[in-house]
């Protein structure tokens, strides 16, 4: 790693509001403790305000902002193919809004950069993701960043159609096929849910946001995240 992209990976780092020890930050740029001692006091000296000391660890001011953020091909390739991806595989709000964040980004980039993002080569099918998969989408996004719990008409695997009220906690994409992670009140356990066996997603005014951190821990270190649904 040149030394101009481990000082901003430094910067980046300091900046997300936490103390981080020269030794966490050796382990994740793979230098020496040293390195970063020599990284932070260059840092402080070009006038970033680094906060902090040896043995205890730094941040950074709070206020500060960072330079707008230039990048190379790669990190240019890697942001195009996930876009891509939620143009192809996610709802259309999302999509639409994966396009903006694009639009952005190529304002501000120098021509040849801006030109290697048309001509990425990247191309995302999106023909094996049925419309059905992806309609309700939105609305299960929208009630997980709220959390607020939702009401489902659903259909399980077998046929069998069922009221459920559910407390949504993630969404997950398996490749070809989506699944929201949830605590259902009818089984009062965690459930893993199709969106394209949902014929009806009705966000409810009931709120479990405070609950709703513990809820995804059990659900991620349950068995139920499996990628299989009723």
């Amino acid at each position: 790693m040149r030394r101009a992209d481990r000082l901003f990976r430094i910067v980046l780092l300091l900046g997300r509001g936490k103390v981080v020890t020269a030794r966490e930050l050796a382990e994740s740029l793979e230098v020496s403790e040293r390195t970063v001692y020599r990284d932070i006091a260059d840092l402080a000296v070009s006038g970033v305000p680094v906060e902090g000391a040896a043995g205890v660890g730094y941040l950074l001011r709070s206020g500060y902002h960072l330079p707008p953020l230039m990048f190379d091909q790669e990190e240019l390739q890697a942001l195009v193919m996930g876009i891509r991806m939620v143009q192809g595989w996610a709802d259309n709000a999302l999509g639409q809004a994966a396009e903006t964040a694009l639009a952005k980004i190529e304002t501000v980039l120098p021509g040849a950069l801006r030109q290697a993002t048309a001509n990425s080569g990247i191309v995302v099918p999106d023909f094996h993701v049925p419309q059905a998969m992806v309609e309700p989408l939105e609305d299960l996004r929208r009630a997980i960043v709220a959390g607020r719990k939702v009401r489902l008409g659903y259909r399980r695997a077998d046929g069998t159609t069922s009221a459920r009220t559910v407390l949504p906690l993630s969404l997950f994409y398996w490749g070809q096929v989506w699944t929201l992670g949830a605590w259902c009140e009818l089984r009062g356990d965690y459930r893993s849910f199709r969106p394209d066996r949902m014929d009806e997603v009705e966000l409810l005014e009931a709120s479990f946001q405070a609950d709703q951190a513990r809820l995804l821990k059990g659900y991620l270190n349950g068995a139920q995240c499996d990628g299989l649904a009723e």
